[in-house]
């Protein structure tokens, strides 16, 4: 499996095309504390004085290192396929070897500092919905109320095995409409460059 990166990921992690190994180390130390802790702008302000670099490029170069090295370690991808991905970055051959010995060295804390971060949220198993409509009542003779029930399935994973609730939800198709657009919105703001940096912060 190779790694499919943005054009955001790669112009981040070109500036260290112009780093030797010890600088590489250095970032791959920086990019696993912010894993760990989270960001620490003194780190980036300390490493951009001793490369002589501005903080912005220390800080998306931490960042995409620390990107390439999360989705690698938690698809566990090979040496060989890590290789590839990261020739494909046109880097070369003394870089990627210190990037493949950072990623084999790092990979398994990697993964036990992601298994951490997850949050037990329940997912999404099936849903089912009624559209009731009120055609008249005592004082109001004509008239048509429309109301929409729906019913959400969720599924929760533990360690002992996974257990199912439900969900029971009622709304007018104008509010469901409103709510329709509003997810699409958010969707398609997850999409963009920006959203994608700051879901990583979290991660």
């Amino acid at each position: 499996m190779l790694l499919v990166l943005s054009e955001d990921h790669k112009e981040h992690l070109s500036f260290l095309t112009k780093a030797d190994g010890s600088v590489v180390e250095e970032f791959g130390r920086i990019a696993l504390e912010f894993l760990r802790k989270g960001t620490n702008p003194k780190i980036y302000e300390g490493a951009a004085r001793k490369l002589c670099v501005p903080v912005g490029m220390v800080q998306h170069g931490v960042e995409g290192l620390m990107f390439l090295m999360t989705e690698s370690s938690k698809h566990m991808i090979s040496e060989v396929d890590f290789m590839d991905s990261v020739l494909a970055l046109g880097f070369g051959e003394d870089l990627i070897q210190s990037l493949l010995q950072l990623y084999v060295q790092h990979k398994h804390q990697i993964r036990s500092v992601l298994s951490q971060l997850l949050c037990n949220q329940p997912a999404y198993h099936n849903l089912e919905w009624r559209l009731d409509v009120q055609l008249a009542s005592r004082s109001v003779r004509h008239q048509i109320v429309p109301m929409v029930t729906i019913r959400l399935l969720l599924t929760r994973s533990s360690d002992v095995g996974s257990t199912q609730s439900c969900m029971d939800l009622q709304t007018d198709p104008s509010s469901l409409l409103h709510m329709i657009s509003t997810l699409e919105a958010a969707l398609a703001a997850v999409k963009t460059s920006h959203a994608r940096r700051i879901l990583r912060n979290i991660k």
